[in-house]
């Protein structure tokens, strides 16, 4: 039993580390998500679902991208942040709770794991997103630059 647990304690360090280095394409996803079912649903069929899911995450990620990379005020990019990793913390606790629901028996235990891991996920992803990276440079910095 013992061995069941430390090896989930380090497949969720491992997942929650995977969480965090793709927080800032989790909104885009879920939005591309959410269209593509939609379309899907109202008769697109498969490809034209794909290609709906595909406009809506790239449109999603490229108008967040440039309000970060053109607002100015600290609050301002904070919230868009926020907003960045609002959908990282879900799915860092939907990571968690995937992984502990047969390993931690006790429903209260697998909660706060659960918690702890989309807080963990979350922080270190508005973290990510709103401190400058060196050189005064932002998350989106490479973004700019391809798409110039």
């Amino acid at each position: 039993m013992v061995a069941v647990m430390l090896m989930s304690a380090g497949l969720i360090a491992m997942l929650c580390v995977a969480a965090y280095t793709l927080a800032v394409y989790a909104l885009p996803f879920m939005l591309g998500l959410s269209a593509a079912q939609f379309a899907y649903h109202t008769g697109s069929g498969f490809i034209g679902a794909g290609l709906v899911g595909l406009v809506a995450a790239g449109a999603a990620f490229g108008l967040l991208a440039l309000l970060f990379d053109t607002l100015r005020s600290p609050i301002l990019r904070l919230i868009v942040a926020l907003i960045f990793a609002a959908p990282a913390a879900v799915a860092g606790y939907a990571l968690v709770h995937g992984v502990t629901k047969e390993s931690v028996p006790s429903e209260i235990w697998r909660q706060i794991f659960c918690i702890v891991g989309g807080g963990f996920v979350g922080i270190s992803a508005l973290v990510r997103l709103a401190a400058p990276l060196p050189g005064g440079t932002h998350p989106f910095a490479d973004v700019a630059t391809r798409c110039e």
